[in-house]
């Protein structure tokens, strides 16, 4: 279920430009957690422009005439991605405007979408291999409950996560106890970083998780994109020493 919310980074619904050739859409929030309480997540996708109008598109928010107006006046979608199990909700939206974009999926997210995901799809289960490889590299992190896909725009030095850090920030939420719970959860603004409970998740891959976010380091990005919260324009590799060093000390 999506409402807004003084969660979201408004203006919504509209391309905002990041570097040359790389956008960001800020979307409505999507209600998510356990039964109660739910909290309200701050949606964002991220575009990149390959090869002239090719466009690359990870974890897509609601498309709208206006937002589709915007996407067709830069490029054309060719990729549209879904970068972990939990990031597939207006995927089948996309599809349906755009029939012959390839859709890529991260393991089990068929499972989890429990048959919206009823057309053609390819799994992003390796780290190369794909047409957009020589301007971005894909780098999947698997864990017992889910195998998140990161992504590094080599020529802007962008890289892109989902959910392997979450920044809400505090003077957003309405309520206490949704303050409380991103502080208990370890990802509240100004140190966000993974949430604690998906860290559990990658408790019997943490050796596998270090090379992951060494390797995000090695690749030295200038800013860091999130799904969830306030992201990272500048110190990005700054920003992924502090959120991990929990991982890396």
């Amino acid at each position: 279920m999506t409402r807004e919310s003084s969660a979201t980074y408004p203006p919504l619904n509209t391309l905002k430009p990041v570097a040359d050739d790389v956008w960001i859409v800020d979307g409505p929030t999507i209600e998510f957690g356990m039964p109660w309480p739910k909290m309200p997540f701050p949606t964002r996708m991220t575009v990149i422009r390959l090869d002239g109008d090719n466009l690359f598109i990870h974890s897509p928010t609601p498309l709208t005439a206006t937002l589709m107006a915007e996407v067709e006046a830069i490029g054309t979608p060719r990729w549209i991605v879904g970068p972990n199990r939990i990031h597939y909700w207006w995927i089948p939206e996309w599809r349906e405007v755009f029939p012959d974009a390839r859709i890529h999926l991260a393991p089990r997210i068929r499972e989890q979408a429990d048959g919206r995901i009823d057309f053609a799809t390819a799994e992003l289960d390796r780290d190369r291999g794909y047409p957009w490889d020589t301007a971005i590299a894909t780098l999947p992190v698997s864990g017992t409950f889910m195998t998140e896909v990161e992504f590094f725009h080599r020529p802007s030095r962008t890289l892109v996560l989902t959910d392997f850090i979450e920044n809400f920030e505090p003077g957003k939420f309405d309520t206490w106890w949704m303050r409380w719970l991103t502080r208990l959860g370890g990802a509240q603004d100004p140190d966000g970083q993974m949430p604690r409970d998906m860290r559990l998740t990658y408790s019997k891959q943490k050796p596998q998780l270090k090379a992951a976010v060494e390797q995000m380091i090695a690749w030295n990005p200038e800013r860091v994109i999130l799904a969830h919260g306030r992201w990272y324009p500048a110190n990005g590799t700054a920003e992924l020493r502090r959120a991990f060093r929990w991982l890396l000390e």
